[in-house]
């Protein structure tokens, strides 16, 4: 059997790129990388990577996807895959047990509320969103030979074809992530980029708690009685040597957590060199 090859469709997928690299070379062959136009660091990030890369452009129907990858080599049985907010890492491996089988075209559109009852083989191509496609190398190639307004129906009888919809996900009420939706986390990660957050957080904070606590040994013992002046006094100064305290853990904190973030950033310019 043909080695597998598995191709990942998408655009602006950064952040999830090496984690998808990684996995599909624990139960792929070879891993590609199609890039529909990204403007971040996709390209860049995969070439880091040692994971080729190629660009299209075009319409991405199943002939045209077909053509492109044939273009590329001709040798591997191929599964691709579209990477957009409907695809979970976990589902790779059943993905590529599919590929596996012998299908020579295994092809899924994704599909909509108002198609659920239209039969999948016969929808067009050009109109036919893919959402995988399996395929051997003989698959491949008559799926190339294709006409984008034909259909899977269409496809020779010789060829073991398969063709499903996968139907949207439900769309839930999702809460916001703090990276998007909090202040608070825009002034963590100044905290996490800050150089000496020991000195931008520990002086203060050891200073707060210093005078805290020779408030509490001075102020506190002068009081011969408790009323509203005197246990207003008594909370600002314990207020005092908390924050100091607080301020103290929070730059303690972030350096240690400096020091694993470079640590792992100094793992991961050294991924290309192994």
């Amino acid at each position: 059997m043909a080695d597998l090859r598995v191709v990942l469709m998408g655009s602006d997928i950064e952040l999830r790129l090496v984690s998808l690299i990684v996995r599909a070379r624990e139960i792929a062959d070879d891993v590609l990388l199609m890039d529909t136009g990204s403007s971040d660091g996709t390209i860049e990030l995969a070439k880091k990577v040692e994971c080729d890369v190629i660009s299209f452009d075009a319409n991405a129907d199943a002939p045209s996807l077909a053509s492109a990858l044939l273009e590329y080599d001709d040798s591997h049985n191929v599964l691709l895959v579209r990477i957009d907010g409907r695809f979970r890492l976990r589902d790779l491996p059943a993905l590529v047990n599919r590929a596996r089988e012998k299908w020579d075209v295994h092809l899924s559109f994704i599909g909509t509320t108002a198609e659920e009852n239209i039969n999948p083989q016969t929808v067009v191509y050009q109109s036919g969103k893919v959402s995988h496609l399996a395929a051997s190398v003989n698959g491949l190639t008559e799926l190339s030979k294709a006409s984008n307004m034909a259909t899977p129906f269409d496809l020779p009888d010789d060829l073991r074809v398969r063709v499903l919809t996968s139907k949207p996900l439900p769309k839930v009420q999702q809460r916001e992530s703090l990276a998007s939706a909090s202040r608070f986390a825009r002034l963590f990660y100044w905290m996490l980029e800050t150089r000496h957050p020991l000195i931008v957080f520990g002086i203060p904070g050891a200073i707060l708690f210093i005078v805290g606590y020779k408030l509490s040994g001075n102020v506190l013992d002068t009081f011969s009685e408790w009323n509203q002046s005197t246990i207003g006094a008594g909370f600002a100064v314990i207020g005092v040597t908390l924050m100091g305290l607080f301020a103290m853990m929070v730059g303690l904190i972030l350096y240690i957590m400096g020091k694993q973030v470079k640590q792992m950033q100094a793992q991961y310019d050294d991924l290309p060199k192994r």
